[in-house]
């Protein structure tokens, strides 16, 4: 049986971490002396008394999670950080409508980046910190934050970190799974902090700089300006965002390795490598499509592909061009990068590289063994044979991936205009990316869908942020017998 009494215990638990998050907010509200001051308080006051009510008053007498706790406390959590981080946006009437709200904040947390804000630089101050927040939060995971801070917990962790961490594989980290989640984390705030200070010396402000690098280092792209990353027009902070959304694209167990002097590994690592390749290639193409048809020079067509890519590739959705209006050839290139992502481990969504990494080494394998069917051929990955059993995985994964896609775009057709605007959406929401094609291009948003499909959206980003086994799981009849 699920372990009912301690999940709501950790979960109360977790809400006193959001409850701090949302204090944060409070001073920035009372640093700028805006009218949100006090829809942050009364959702500190609402978050703090359930958290109170959830660990204070549930006698916990069997303190040990099985698989399947893990599982379903991750899915809750995420669920419920959701309905009490939309609570700003409710008190204040910033987004008075709740399915906006949901959605909006189911967006940050899973570090989507779609949006119904019409006006984001109308917004206030401290919700606009919100926004950055919840998306730099949800980046590393919630769990893993929790793991992080929270000690004397009476769990070890493992089924909790392997259900939130996006990506087929944990090893390149040594150590137990808390002091891990530790490392991840300090690594997380160490980057973003270095991001900030290059965006500071680029005249950003510093209020912008550390928003954005909040949902860059998240991979999340929510910006503090309707324009995003264009605003600014600097060909600098473009190419600072660019460096560390591939930082934030890379699996953080390697970056960790690589501090510690071990540069060798991150040019071994296959993923890795294939990332990299993806990038230059992509880039490559597009730059030279956009140089040719008269898009601009060549510096800057070099940099608007690199950009483009990077930023759709590591899913972080950052805008500063409009690809729709782009060769025909890029908008195909960039489309096929939606279902991609980066590397696992790391803070973008999507497929990852891993996966299709392994995807092509066993296709090719496959034609080796009817070739020599009495050969024993393994698929290796980094020089080791890969079990059979993560390869089952990975193309289940992939299958169940591109079901989900198919049905849940026929879905989403029934509410858009066109069949891009419908694909693009699932896909978007699916691998976290925020813009898609057509009504949901880099320069609109998702405001004038309608309410079911903003319910299904945010079903969707909360599906592909844990990896859809998580959440699927749970609907399996097996999951609940004892």
């Amino acid at each position: 049986m699920i372990n009912f009494r301690f999940i709501t215990n950790i979960i109360g638990k977790l809400l006193f971490v959001e409850s701090a998050f949302l204090i944060l907010c409070i001073i920035v509200a009372l640093i700028y002396g805006e009218n949100d001051l006090m829809a942050f308080v009364y959702s500190v006051i609402v978050t703090l008394g359930v958290g109170s009510l959830m660990t204070f008053t549930v006698k916990v007498k069997d303190r040990v999670l099985a698989k399947k706790d893990g599982y379903f406390i991750v899915t809750c959590t995420w669920i419920i950080f959701t309905i009490f981080g939309c609570l700003p946006y409710l008190f204040g009437g910033t987004i008075p409508s709740v399915v906006d709200a949901i959605f909006e904040t189911m967006s940050g947390f899973t570090t989507t980046g779609s949006s119904v804000i019409n006006n984001v630089e109308a917004l206030p101050h401290a919700t606009l910190f919100w926004r950055s927040l919840t998306q730099w939060m949800g980046g590393m995971g919630i769990i893993v934050l929790l793991l992080a801070i929270i000690p004397g917990l009476g769990i070890e962790g493992r089924d909790l970190f392997v259900a939130e961490v996006p990506g087929p594989t944990h090893d390149k980290f040594t150590a137990t799974f808390k002091s891990t989640a530790r490392r991840m984390w300090y690594l997380y705030i160490s980057l973003t902090a270095a991001q900030a200070i290059l965006l500071l010396l680029g005249n950003m402000d510093l209020f912008d700089a550390i928003c954005h690098s909040f949902t860059t280092m998240a991979t999340g792209g929510y910006s503090t300006k309707q324009a995003s990353i264009a605003y600014w027009d600097s060909a600098y902070i473009q190419y600072v965002v660019i460096i560390f959304m591939f930082i934030a694209g890379t699996n953080f167990g390697l970056l960790y390795v690589i501090l510690h002097g071990k540069f060798r590994k991150l040019f071994h690592d296959e993923e890795f490598k294939l990332y990299l390749y993806i990038t230059l290639g992509a880039s490559t193409i597009i730059a030279i499509v956009l140089f040719l048809n008269g898009y601009a020079n060549l510096e800057l067509s070099i940099r608007e592909s690199i950009f483009q890519v990077v930023t759709i590739l590591t899913t972080t959705g950052f805008a500063t061009a409009d690809y729709l209006l782009w060769p025909p050839l890029t908008g195909a290139i960039i489309f096929a990068l939606l279902f991609i992502g980066a590397c696992a481990g790391s803070t973008s969504g999507g497929l990852k590289c891993i996966r299709l990494n392994l995807l092509f080494k066993n296709s090719f394998i496959e034609m080796k063994r009817i070739i020599h069917p009495n050969g024993i051929i393994n698929v290796k990955y980094n020089g080791k044979s890969v079990h059979p059993n993560i390869m089952t995985g990975v193309m289940g994964f992939f299958i169940l991936y591109m079901f989900i896609f198919a049905i849940s775009s026929l879905i989403m057709s029934l509410f858009t205009r066109d069949i891009a605007t419908a694909c693009s959406a699932v896909i978007s929401s699916m691998s976290n990316v925020g813009p898609g094609f057509g009504e949901i291009g880099p320069m609109d948003n998702f405001a004038n869908l309608h309410d079911f499909a903003k319910i299904f959206l945010s079903i969707l980003m909360m599906v592909g942020r844990l990896e859809i086994f998580t959440v699927l799981v749970l609907f399996s009849k097996t999951f609940w017998k004892k």
